[in-house]
């Protein structure tokens, strides 16, 4: 029985398993998203999103907090491609921010007025060779749009509602740009056309009378 023991083991030690969500997790916020197992993804939601609420407070004790948990590491400077920067001499490049620095600076802050929530599990199709696990994508909630806002798709109604807007703003802006003289023109009624004719025939029979 499993009597006051949470999580899983994930088949490994217990320094094992420590070391994996620490690699983990440097690596997720280091990235901002990363490729593993569904298992693995849940285990390691759990410790990301505590380490960030700690992140939030932005004290020293906080810092000193999450460096225990997840220790420090250098970050690797990156190409636009996402492919890591090698100098002359064949070493990796590394950045002046750290994974803590960053954590604290970067990622903390972008979650300020939200509580809790801060990554996103993506279930993809591939399976992974060797035994077929279910693989996901585990990464972190972009920022203040899709955080604070509704992210489920538009409905039928919605969609509905957004072209008739569309419809009645294009009517409005072909409206506008209708010459004046072709307005009237339109825009004469049968009354109207009723008057102008009869001043024609009082004009043609005030000529008439003066010849």
């Amino acid at each position: 029985m499993r009597h006051r023991k949470a999580g899983k083991s994930l088949s490994r030690s217990v320094s094992h398993r420590r070391a994996l969500r620490r690699n983990m997790a440097s690596s997720l916020i280091e990235n901002g998203t990363i490729r593993t197992t569904e298992v693995k993804a849940k285990e390691l939601r759990r410790f990301v999103e505590k380490l960030i609420t700690i992140a939030k407070k932005g004290t020293l004790a906080a810092r000193r907090r999450v460096i225990r948990e997840l220790q420090d590491r250098a970050m690797a400077e990156r190409d636009e491609d996402g492919q890591i920067v090698f100098d002359k001499h064949g070493l990796a490049a590394l950045q002046e921010q750290t994974v803590v620095q960053k954590l604290f600076d970067d990622v903390a802050p972008r979650y300020a007025d939200r509580d809790g929530g801060y990554t996103r599990i993506i279930r993809v199709a591939d399976r992974r060779i060797g035994d077929a696990g279910k693989q996901v994508i585990l990464m972190l909630v972009e920022e203040e749009g899709e955080t604070g806002g509704d992210r489920r798709k538009p409905g039928r109604r919605r969609k509905k509602a957004e072209r008739r807007y569309a419809m009645a703003s294009a009517a409005k802006s072909s409206a506008a740009t209708v010459p004046a003289d072709a307005s009237d023109a339109e825009d004469k009624s049968p009354a109207a056309a009723e008057e102008t004719d009869d001043a024609a025939a009082e004009q043609v029979e005030g000529d008439e009378t003066s010849e």
